[in-house]
């Protein structure tokens, strides 16, 4: 194993400042410069962020997923990390998406929570990756890995059927607005406000990944360290 310290900062100063006013852009138009939608009125700003947080939770699937491929081909460990921290990412941001989800129901349709395609494959979704994170701290090291590997391609396999679900099926969920053929779409101001919203989510999303993916590399030292000690330690009893 490579156990070379890499002293680079996880996370870049330019990454931090790019993230922080992509942040502070996307909000502004948020709150203060898309217009307001005519037939539900300001809680529809919640959709800004609502979608972006579920497209972010599918590019975190993918990369998660792709990286545990990747290393149940090459068993190198740089991409169990990625894995790890993309994995770990889904919760934080499918939660944010399905939370949002929840106060915009509310409002709009007068329920929190309803058992239709959309919402159940997005839960299946988040429960598929909290099996992984429980799975991950109670397997042991040597076979967590690959274990987990396999969670991951199930929770790819999710993702189509979340994105597709009020295509395929009769939803509570209003038809797709991004994407959904003739008749869809949104106002000029509406969609780059999203665009915005989704580059500040993405960036902020990188800026978790690359310090996770670190404290991950650390922990997997410090395992190695451990065992190599114990072994040491008990070959000096013999």
């Amino acid at each position: 194993m490579n156990r070379t310290i890499d002293d680079s900062p996880a996370l870049p100063l330019w990454l931090l400042a790019l993230a922080s006013v992509s942040m502070l852009v996307a909000l502004y138009m948020v709150f203060m410069w898309v217009s307001t939608e005519a037939s539900m009125g300001i809680i529809q700003r919640i959709f800004y962020f609502h979608v972006s947080a579920a497209f972010v939770s599918f590019v975190a699937v993918a990369v998660g997923g792709v990286s545990s491929i990747l290393y149940l081909k090459t068993r190198d460990a740089k991409y169990d990390d990625l894995a790890l921290a993309a994995n770990e990412s889904i919760v934080v941001f499918e939660a944010m998406n399905i939370i949002m989800g929840s106060i915009w129901g509310k409002r709009v349709w007068g329920i929190w929570w309803t058992w239709d395609a959309r919402l159940t494959s997005s839960f299946l979704l988040i429960l598929i990756y909290l099996a992984y994170v429980i799975v991950r701290r109670a397997v042991a090291p040597e076979q967590r890995a690959t274990i987990c590997a396999v969670i991951c391609i199930f929770g790819m396999a999710d993702v189509p059927l979340v994105y597709m679900s009020n295509r395929l099926f009769r939803t509570q969920h209003p038809s797709p607005v991004l994407g959904g053929g003739p008749g869809s779409g949104i106002a000029p101001d509406m969609l780059w406000t999203w665009l915005a919203a989704f580059i500040a989510l993405i960036l902020l999303w990188w800026c978790v990944i690359r310090v996770r993916r670190r404290l991950a590399r650390s922990e997997r030292m410090i395992e190695a360290l451990s065992r190599s000690a114990h072994e040491l330690a008990g070959g000096a009893h013999i």
